[in-house]
């Protein structure tokens, strides 16, 4: 009778539409069958918490919504299971009986927004994702308590439906869109038609795609923060128009789309169709994001007030809910545009709080004396740019900064925490630390939760290992509060090669804070200490990198010798030099292939998979080449600094590129040093060569990382 009675209630909630609970499918993505071991109960409450506790054998979860039930669950596998999920592992094994949770445990917080994602993310490590991985991703946020992520994907076709409307030809919509790795800059108002032009099946797709994410954020309860309407429209529109326009000037090498003057009466109109076309395919946002003149556009000429304010009334319009999020960087959000809103109505993302917050800090180079004023603020760690690969971190800096805000009198906008990094899939650690920040009432030490920490990621505790990692978090995840680098200590495998070789990307700031020899002998620690771990896919991915850091080190002290002895005629020094140094590329590139998340191969064939046809297939992979070397074209990539922005040290990409450029300098100085008179090198025509070829890299890992961890790291003792 009770089977009769389940089958009849199954058939109830399919044909009513009910839907299970999305913890459910979390559950039973991480492992099949763990949503039997858990009790999962939702209470309405009006602050955010979730509990741990037990009845039997089942660990009880419960908490005020889906996402903060999802952090809860989190919690658990990592404090009571020894169990870490994160991007180099979504999966795990679960024991039969989860160990007790034997006194019930309470997390709460006021901070009521966690945000998720800079628009540079689509283009560093998205452009190319596909449902499944996308899944993966939003299953992290929850895990991770993330509520308010940015959501860009599908945006094009937004746009491209206005400007049809507008009476913009298709191929005049794909000079103006950039292509899928450069989507980012396009939508911040930054350049245009780079990348593209994009086929009708890229707009189609991303559509559907884009309704997928939607749907799974709002089962979770997760609110998408959309791209709203900032004054955006093509460069050419006050001629194809008839348009009031400013001109922001350019960026980089290219033109920046115009501005739309807040007179005109054209925005209202444009602005209304943009949101009307939006909620058609995506539905209403409480959320949306805007960053008119973002990284140093020009003001020339526009009524910044004004300007905001007609940003605001279009937002308005579409949603009397909708709350403007914007980013704090550099100059903006120029304080008149947002001084004379109303509370209530803008959150503002503190970009780069770690290193240049504005919320108010007296010691930052970036200081607004009165913060954002009445509006809501986030306090956010950016810590990644262009997706480049490296340790890096403020570990006890991001702790004691964000205790500090707390306690300061910008507290009372203070509303939540974000992650706004440039690329993801890296450096685990820091954006662990970064969501458990408003969990924790109390300021708390960063050697205490650090040893929490690797328990969680390992499953159990080492001492070699905890020895490892407590000198990277005072070296390398140390970075010096009044540094301002954008992101790791640049390798010099992937600079453009000179004499004068410091920092690879035009902007990094670099500056020597830690000693290399530390990070080899972390290195060390962690080989010693693998056998023990052999199987744990966590440690293997963390050994790879640790030692890929200390290979990279190893290149920095090996660099100044070939200098040297170029610069003192020593032939026979600069052979044996220059040989090691490329052999420390070849070793790099060898450690890195036995893992899938460091190899180009990943990177190549999801893009080649976002093609429905070979030109299309080609197309991906040259957004998917350039994007990581010469990012642009000449002039972009030479005189606009934005070569090697996006540097990635990975297999296939070190040995055939970076490789490559060493080889063919290390060459020329040689001629030079026999008085051959060698022919200047044009970096350029060598890199533009490379992305344009199609020869085929594969993403499955290749040797056991273990062991070629080991044999890299004797070969640089």
């Amino acid at each position: 009778m009770k089977k009769v009675f389940l089958f009849f209630l199954s058939l109830l909630y399919v044909a009513g539409g009910i839907q299970a609970s999305p913890i459910t499918g979390l559950l039973e993505r991480i492992d099949k069958g763990a949503s039997s071991k858990f009790i999962i109960e939702r209470v309405q409450s009006s602050c955010d918490f979730f509990e741990l506790a037990q009845k039997g054998k089942k660990v009880v979860v419960r908490g005020n919504n889906y996402v903060n039930i999802a952090t809860g669950i989190h919690w658990y596998l990592k404090y009571y299971a020894g169990v870490h999920l994160t991007w180099d592992g979504m999966q795990a094994e679960l024991p039969d009986v989860l160990p007790a949770v034997v006194r019930e445990e309470r997390h709460e917080t006021n901070l009521k927004h966690r945000y998720d994602l800079n628009y540079c993310t689509y283009s560093y490590s998205m452009p190319f994702w596909d449902w499944e991985r996308w899944e993966q991703e939003i299953d992290w946020m929850a895990l991770h308590g993330i509520n308010r992520p940015l959501s860009i994907v599908g945006t094009g076709t937004v746009w491209r439906n206005v400007l049809l409307k507008l009476g913009y030809t298709s191929d005049e919509v794909n000079d103006f869109m950039a292509g899928p790795a450069f989507q980012a800059w396009w939508l911040m108002n930054n350049m245009e038609g780079w990348g593209g032009p994009n086929p009708d099946s890229w707009y189609e797709q991303q559509e559907k795609l884009q309704k997928k994410i939607v749907k799974r954020m709002h089962e979770y309860g997760i609110e998408p923060v959309f791209p709203g309407y900032s004054g955006m429209v093509p460069n050419n529109a006050k001629e194809k128009l008839g348009l009031d326009v400013a001109n922001p000037g350019r960026w980089g090498g290219y033109n920046r789309p115009a501005f739309l003057q807040p007179t005109d009466p054209n925005f209202a109109r444009i602005a209304a169709l943009y949101y009307k076309e939006m909620t058609r395919l995506f539905g209403k946002a409480n959320y949306y994001s805007m960053d008119p003149f973002h990284e140093g556009g020009s003001v020339a000429g526009v009524d910044l007030e004004a300007a905001g304010k007609a940003i605001w009334k279009a937002m308005k319009k579409a949603n009397p809910k909708a709350v403007w999020v914007a980013q704090a960087w550099q100059a903006c959000p120029h304080p008149e545009m947002i001084e004379n809103l109303p509370a209530g109505d803008l959150i503002v993302l503190d970009l780069f709080s770690e290193s240049r917050p504005q919320w108010g800090d007296p010691a930052s180079t970036w200081y607004r004396k009165e913060g954002f004023g009445p509006h809501d603020w986030l306090y956010c760690m950016l810590l990644n740019y262009g997706g480049n690969v490296g340790l890096h971190g403020k570990m006890a800096h991001v702790i004691d900064e964000f205790y500090k805000a707390r306690e300061s009198r910008f507290n009372k906008t203070l509303k939540g925490v974000g992650m706004t990094m440039e690329g993801i899939e890296n450096n685990p650690v820091m954006y662990e630390l970064l969501c458990e920040l408003p969990w924790r009432a109390t300021r708390f030490d960063k050697d205490e939760w650090l040893e929490g920490y690797l328990k969680a990621r390992y499953g159990k505790t080492h001492a070699a290992v905890l020895n490892a990692w407590t000198l990277l978090s005072n070296t390398i995840y140390n970075c010096p509060a009044k540094s301002v680098q954008q992101g790791t200590h640049e390798s010099v495998f992937c600079a453009r090669p000179s004499l004068h070789v410091y920092q690879v990307s035009s902007w990094s700031e670099m500056e020597d804070y830690y000693d290399p020899k530390d990070i080899i002998r972390a290195a060390g620690m962690m080989v010693e200490a693998a056998e023990e771990f052999r199987g744990n896919h966590h440690f293997a991915y963390d050994l790879v990198d640790i030692v890929r850091q200390a290979v990279a080190e190893k290149g920095r002290l090996i660099y100044p010798v070939v200098v040297s002895a170029y610069q003192s005629g020593d032939e026979e020094l600069f052979a044996l030099a220059s040989s090691r140094f490329l052999e420390l590329i070849r070793l790099q590139d060898r450690l890195l292939g036995t893992c899938s998340d460091f190899r180009l191969g990943k990177w190549v064939q999801d893009a080649r998979s976002l093609g429905e046809t070979p030109a299309e297939k080609d197309w991906c992979e040259w957004n998917a080449r350039v994007q990581v070397t010469t990012w642009g074209h000449r002039e972009a990539a030479d005189k606009g600094g934005l070569h090697d922005y996006a540097h990635r040290e990975w297999n296939g990409l070190l040995i055939d590129f970076y490789y490559l450029r060493w080889k063919t300098y290390f060459d020329f100085l040689r001629d030079e040093m026999r008085g051959l008179n060698p022919e200047p090198i044009d970096f350029y025509a060598l890199e533009e060569q490379w992305t344009l070829q199609h020869n085929p890299y594969t993403a499955a890992s290749e040797g056991d990382a273990l062991d070629v961890a080991k044999a890299v790291f004797e070969n640089i003792q």
